[in-house]
């Protein structure tokens, strides 16, 4: 038996069911977050969990939990479906009411689901590094909310797909942005170079604990837009996130990036997020 979780009760997946007005079914008028789970253990748990907070206090929409009974929930979650290696995923949406583009009345409760999947780390790729292509970005202008709202995010995964590559890299006219799923980030002459956290981006939490190695580690870095010339010229590539960990990049558009394959920065972080990761859920 599969568990999930919906408006806080964990229930069997095959009898759970939302109603059809609910709000992030007709309008995405929802927030969410996917937490890594190493050893039976979330990683990172905290951070996702205060940002869904922040992402759902930006749409306006008050939670009925805290980020420490989320906590407790996930961990509930995770024991009874007895993941190991995985995901949990969790959103909440504004509730269910008759369509309506105003929000409902404050008697309308938010609706609240969760479930865990197996996931493996994908230890190939991160070896081997991934293809990637570019793509327009044409999300809107929001990007820090880690909201339901992913059409654009859907439509440049997919044409990357087609195009037999991993992940679509973006940008606005000649600035890089980020991934259709993950942050990007270049390094050149040793540094790396990262967009900066502002409603252009997601600010991963993964590239948050990057960031912090590198403070640790003594690693340069600078926060700051770079331009698709800079990619085109950079010695490394790699995006970041949740499920892909510190993934290197070794081809963008056809072209490879340094010498084709996975760079010494890239390797070293690598190794230095897997020892974060080990640090907080054992040994991987």
């Amino acid at each position: 038996m599969e568990y999930v979780i919906v408006n806080g009760e964990i229930l069997d997946r095959a009898v759970a069911k939302v109603d059809i007005e609910d709000r992030g079914y007709q309008f995405g008028d929802g927030v969410y977050e996917v937490i890594r789970v190493y050893n039976s253990k979330m990683f990172t748990g905290k951070e996702h969990l205060n940002r869904l907070v922040e992402s759902a206090e930006k749409i306006r929409m008050k939670l009925p939990y805290g980020p420490e009974e989320l906590e407790s929930k996930m961990e509930e979650l995770i024991s009874k479906n007895e993941l190991d290696t995985g995901i949990v995923y969790m959103q909440f949406t504004r509730g269910t009411s008759p369509r309506n583009h105003i929000f409902p009345g404050k008697d309308v409760a938010p609706t609240f689901v969760a479930y865990t999947r197996k996931v493996p780390r994908p230890v190939d790729p991160m070896e081997k590094g991934v293809r990637t292509i570019l793509d327009e970005d044409i999300r809107w202008l929001r990007c820090d909310i880690k909201s339901l709202n992913l059409l654009g995010n859907l439509l440049s995964k997919q044409k990357a797909a087609e195009a037999g590559c991993f992940e679509a890299i973006l940008h606005r006219g000649e600035t890089v942005t980020e991934g259709s799923h993950s942050n990007i980030s270049i390094v050149k002459d040793g540094v790396i170079i990262t967009h900066q956290a502002d409603n252009l981006i997601l600010n991963g939490i993964t590239r948050q604990k990057v960031l912090e190695i590198c403070r640790n580690e003594n690693i340069a870095f600078e926060e700051r837009a770079y331009t698709l010339d800079e990619l085109s010229s950079a010695d490394e590539v790699f995006s970041s996130g949740t499920t892909v960990e510190v993934m290197p990049i070794v081809e963008v558009d056809g072209k490879p990036v340094g010498n084709g394959e996975p760079g010494p920065v890239t390797k070293n972080l690598q190794n230095l997020f897997k020892a974060e990761i080990e640090s907080q859920c054992g040994t991987l």
